[in-house]
């Protein structure tokens, strides 16, 4: 085990607590207040109690640093707080069970550099995420904060703002890639007399936090992102797209535009200059449509949230008619590192067509999940394996997700792929938003395919034929053979549907959701074949392709099972071998869960004929060794 050095009692420390929404739902600020009372208890002198946003590392929250040392704690409890600030803090001896445990060599790593979750990522975008307080403006201007808004009002014109982002290689992060100096350009060239700058935080995806995490972590980077474009595209008005779920990150961008606007970097004639942006804030209803340009821009007009025929687009004619431009959170966030740090830096990263890096929320089953902050071009096997801490349980790697639901699911050929958005493109899946789901050996393709296809069935506006019917034709199609009753016309059908729907959709919603159902036809057409021709989940993961069966050799009648079948379709007395009833199990696998490891009588197999009694019989005792 590596043990933390003693921390110098007589240095001034500071515990940061992380308050991201993740770390809240574990009772982080409980825990920051017994904090502040313990170490008054203790009468400690030169320590201070502070919180953050989101550090990143969500799976092991909530998470606790000591600075400077970098001591890192992981699901931290209110419980655990009096001994941290005994033990660390009065007596300097750093609490071990708490560090961080690799989960491939089962090393307790007590310093935050050394995680590998961290040490191999490269943040741009969260460079501030988890080291200040996202609710104190001052906090962000003593790293540098609004000194890139300064130099571009002083010393730099609107054209060559543009020009310094379009030589950066910076594209959208919001899914297209768009090149985002090209975006400003077209809106700086409208001619209007009135323009609006527009932030894209209606982050749907499930599973996705990249965007959510930032505004509630370093929201202020976010609007002088913003502040900068405005300034480059020539709008004195701007609105910060978010969706109501997200009440924390809400509270923290009102927070901030207001302590910007008392700072003067936001308001009327900014810092002295004859630029002026007033930025409001408009709470979306969580339509997962309206992450798409036009949807959105309907939204902030008070209108139902539906995709517009384009062109015209919204540089020329985007909110109320006039030129605007919409950007994502990550987007914006970045702008703020150009200007302070110049265009050849930030190219320097990624590949020759994917400048920078990308954020990505891994998750699924995956050891390490969280938010990361990668550079283009790097290998899905380094995230997985070497940043996510590889699966959990030592089961197989199948399959990878990117771009959320609407994205694709690559396999294990695809683990040295590059991702970046040429190459993820090429492969049938796409950078999106920012979403990484990872599946393991008991994942079912199919119903994956069929799990993202209901959501984007059920978030479609319903305005373009191709989208409203063709997706529900597809989903019917899918529940058919999840529940053994595909047939073998099912596979060229749904190729079909999704080739039109992707073509003859009015906006990306349409346009994207077909591909999980694509990707896995083209790369795990197998498993669609074994549901339809022979009645069979490979992953033994669909309920009415399984069945469980208790073995009579290896029952002991213990009667656990039987007491927690929550259907009550288990029989069997003391000493006797339990039966399943076929026809009343429900498939839940509970049995299989709570059967003693040392028995392990009970199976799960799908489309096989298992020979057990069909009534409860003796178990059969053991024979006796011979005498010696």
């Amino acid at each position: 085990m590596t043990r933390a050095k003693p921390s110098n009692g007589n240095k001034e420390r500071t515990i940061y607590v992380c308050q991201g929404t993740g770390c809240i739902s574990g009772k982080s600020f409980e825990i920051t207040e017994a904090l502040k009372k313990a170490v008054k208890e203790q009468g400690l002198q030169g320590v201070n109690i502070d919180f953050t946003g989101c550090h990143g590392f969500c799976e092991q929250g909530p998470v606790a640093i000591v600075e400077p040392e970098g001591i890192f704690y992981a699901h931290v409890t209110v419980a655990d707080v009096p001994e941290i600030v005994e033990s660390h803090l009065r007596d300097g001896k750093p609490v071990e069970r708490l560090f961080y445990k690799d989960p491939v060599s089962g090393e307790a790593i007590p310093y935050h550099k050394d995680i590998k979750f961290y040490s191999m990522q490269q943040r741009i975008v969260l460079r501030n995420c988890g080291r200040l307080n996202p609710e104190r403006i001052e906090d962000y201007m003593a790293v540098g904060g609004y000194e890139s808004l300064k130099k571009v009002l002083k010393e730099i014109t609107p054209e060559q703002v543009i020009d310094e982002v379009k030589r950066s290689g910076l594209r959208g992060r919001g899914g297209a890639g768009f090149p985002t100096g090209t975006k400003w350009e077209f809106c700086h060239n409208a001619v209007g007399d009135q323009k609006y700058m527009i932030c894209n935080a209606d982050e749907g995806d499930p599973g996705a936090f990249m965007d959510r995490s930032t505004m509630e972590g370093d929201p202020h980077t976010v609007i002088e992102g913003m502040t900068i474009a405005a300034y480059a595209i020539g709008a004195s008005e701007g609105y910060i797209y978010i969706r109501a779920e997200y009440p924390l990150a809400v509270k923290r961008v009102r927070l901030a535009i207001q302590q910007a606007e008392e700072k003067g970097f936001l308001g009327d004639k900014i810092q002295g200059s004859d630029f002026s942006l007033h930025i409001h804030v408009k709470e979306g209803a969580g339509a997962f449509v309206c992450g798409e340009e036009t949807a959105l821009l309907a939204s902030i007009e008070g209108k139902r949230g539906m995709p517009r025929p384009r062109p015209p687009f919204p540089a020329n004619s985007g909110l109320w008619g006039k030129p605007t431009t919409i950007n994502n959170v990550k987007s914006l966030a970045t702008v703020p590192v150009i200007i302070d740090k110049g265009t050849e830096w930030y190219a320097s990263t990624g590949t020759e067509k994917s400048k920078g890096t990308c954020v990505f929320a891994l998750t699924g089953k995956i050891a390490n999940s969280g938010l990361i902050e990668v550079p283009m071009g790097i290998p899905l096997r380094k995230i997985i394996y070497e940043i996510g801490g590889g699966i959990p349980g030592n089961k197989k790697f199948k399959a990878v997700q990117t771009g959320g639901p609407s994205g694709g699911c690559l396999p294990e050929s695809f683990l040295d792929q590059s991702v970046d958005y040429e190459s993820l493109a090429a492969a049938g899946s796409m950078m999106g938003s920012g979403g990484m789901v990872v599946m393991d050996e008991e994942t079912c393709m199919v119903d994956v395919a069929r799990y993202f296809l209901s959501f984007t069935q059920a978030e479609s506006c319903g305005k373009c034929v191709p989208c409203r019917i063709g997706t529900k034709q597809m989903l019917d199609i899918l529940e058919r053979i999840c529940q053994g009753e595909g047939r073998p016309e099912d596979i060229p059908l749904l190729q079909q549907l999704g080739e039109q729907i992707k073509a003859g959709s009015l906006c990306g919603l349409g346009q994207t959701a077909p591909n999980p159902v694509l990707t896995t036809l083209r790369y795990f057409r197998d498993e669609y074949e074994a549901h339809i021709n022979e009645k069979r989940c490979p992953a033994l993961s669909c309920t009415k392709l399984i069945s469980f069966y208790i073995l009579p050799d290896k029952c002991q009648g213990c009667g656990i099972c039987a007491r927690e079948c929550p259907t009550e379709c288990i029989a069997g007395g003391k000493r006797m071998v339990h039966v399943i009833d076929q026809e009343k199990c429900v498939r839940c696998g509970t049995c299989l869960e709570v059967c003693p490891e040392r028995f392990s009588a009970i199976i799960k197999v799908s489309a096989e004929e298992v020979d057990v009694p069909s009534e409860p019989i003796p178990v059969k005792e053991k024979p006796k060794a011979a005498a010696a």
